[in-house]
């Protein structure tokens, strides 16, 4: 099919014929024509971006092409200008040599790639956001926090849990789960905010992030689960402090697991999987604090460091984790280790695990004994979301600092010797800022104690990459935030590796880290 009009040219305003068929394109000093094979879906459009440029837009398809050109209609070859791409605008120089172009969608392979790698994309976000994997059968079946949230007044137990009390242990609410109407009377102040019965209409709208409450018929709230968001994700604050649009990957810093899981009535699968009273659990779960967790504990049962303090660890952040070897702290495994363990041993969910390390009786005394090392439910809800919840992951990109949060000047010359006198870039190699490869260290490479690395397999402290640091600077820095401030963090390796850095050194290079 074509069509001709005398449209203005838009390079010299001049009318011109232009006849339109599809996928070809005629570019000159002079005029644009196109032409055009009616077999292919894909279109181009041509618009006056300014007056030396010229932008072509690809449209239809399946998103994925390639832009090619050829001299004159006669040569056989086209000559690809770009790669296969998913990008659809391309700008050219309007005084350009005259070339005729065509977009052409790409193989079919390429194409089966494509959607699946969307399809995983978006399957692992709905895993990362919504799906509680089974857990509730732990957080609701076993330790009945529902009935903590709900109150007696709704048909639980005690005061109940309000939004105030929700947000005051670091609990985050998606906006963009809302209704508007809602939004407008919280904006009006006409909500109560201490009642109980609001923090379940927030979960009935499924708005509170990483939590999802399971109501009957009666809308009565009867079990809880939890999802990676909970820990892995916290909000913008855009409408208020607490509420906004998600940010996943980000670690909530504010998030008190210990005190939330405290609030359960009935904390005996504890008691019976620590062997210890009630008394010492509640003990230990209010030693954590906001943005940190203890995920050995149910491993070696090792609650407090040798110092008495806590033995629980800042949460991490889950961005920034493409090209990143092992993932935790003091390494493990890969993310998608650490997805299957999570989601089956801390998340308590129902899936398979295999890791026979926790064997090891010396290391893992509890794991070795209640046979965490090869969990083997009847109903598997975890294995299957596996790969899309890894492709999700690695697909979070680490933030970048806001301009005005670090001196661009001082940054400059803290790269200089990020690269060089500080020695940084030996282990934090640039973009990754890990180690290619195999990213651990002893605690003796690094200049601290034992305790954690000691918890784990290979006894060694990861090399933790550094982008997006300004989104994890609550709680300090180190897997236990024993370092309250970046300058304390070089300070610690300038002693430990006799660097010489001045004070002057020490603040450009704060402010390097600063701008990752």
């Amino acid at each position: 099919m074509s069509q001709t009009n005398n449209e203005p040219c838009l390079h010299c305003g001049e009318k011109m014929s232009t006849k339109i068929f599809i996928s070809i394109l005629l570019v000159g000093a002079c005029g644009i024509d196109t032409i055009g094979q009616d077999q292919t879906p894909l279109k181009i459009h041509v618009t006056g971006k300014s007056a030396n440029q010229l932008r072509l837009s690809i449209a239809g398809g399946a998103g994925l092409h390639r832009l090619q050109q050829k001299e004159t209609l006669a040569s056989p070859d086209w000559k690809d200008l770009t790669g296969i791409t998913t990008k659809t605008n391309f700008d050219v120089a309007s005084n350009a040599s005259m070339a005729f172009m065509q977009a052409q969608a790409a193989p079919q392979n390429d194409l089966l790639i494509f959607t699946n790698s969307n399809s995983l994309l978006d399957r692992g976000r709905f895993t990362f956001r919504h799906d509680t994997l089974g857990s509730e059968q732990f957080w609701g079946g076993a330790l009945k926090l529902h009935e903590a949230i709900s109150g007696t007044n709704h048909g639980g137990v005690g005061p109940g849990v309000s939004p105030k009390t929700a947000l005051a242990v670091g609990l985050k609410v998606d906006v963009d789960a809302l209704p508007q109407s809602l939004k407008t009377a919280l904006a009006a102040g006409q909500v109560d905010l201490d009642d109980p019965a609001s923090t379940l209409a927030l979960l009935q709208l499924d708005s509170v992030v990483g939590v999802k409450g399971m109501f009957d018929s009666n809308q009565k709230l009867v079990s809880l689960g939890i999802q990676c968001a909970l820990c892995h994700s916290t909000v913008d604050n855009s409408f208020a402090g607490g509420i906004g649009h998600r940010l996943d990957g980000w670690p909530n810093r504010d998030l008190n697991v210990g005190a939330i899981v405290n609030l359960s009535p009935d904390v005996s699968v504890l008691t019976n999987a620590l062997e210890v009273d009630e008394s010492t659990v509640r003990t230990v779960l209010q030693s954590w604090g906001p943005g940190k967790f203890d995920a050995e504990l149910i491993l070696d049962g090792k609650a407090f460091r040798p110092d008495g303090k806590s033995a629980a660890t800042l949460l991490p952040a889950a961005f920034g984790l493409a090209g990143v070897n092992l993932s935790t702290y003091t390494g493990w495994g890969s993310v998608t280790h650490w997805n299957g363990f999570v989601a089956n041993l801390e998340m308590h969910g129902q899936g398979t695990f295999w890791d026979p390390r926790l064997n090891d009786t010396n290391t893992f005394p509890l794991a070795a004994k209640h046979g965490y090392a090869n969990v083997r439910p009847a109903n598997d809800l975890i294995t299957s979301k596996l790969a899309a919840l890894h492709y999700y992951q690695l697909s979070i990109p680490a933030p970048k600092p806001p301009p005005s949060s670090f001196d661009a000047v001082a940054a400059s010359r803290g790269a200089a010797l990020f690269q060089g006198k500080a020695q940084c870039a030996t282990c934090h190699v640039p973009p990754l800022y890990t180690e290619p490869g195999w990213n651990m260290h002893t605690p003796e490479e690094i200049g601290i104690d034992d305790f954690q690395s000691s918890r784990s397999p290979d006894k060694r402290y990861r090399t933790t990459p550094l982008s997006g640091l300004f989104a994890r600077t609550k709680g300090g820095f180190y897997h236990d935030g024993r370092f309250a401030t970046l300058a304390e963090v070089v300070n610690h390796y300038d002693s430990h590796k006799n660097l010489g850095l001045t004070a002057a050194e020490v603040n450009d290079l704060v402010e390097f880290l600063k701008s990752l």
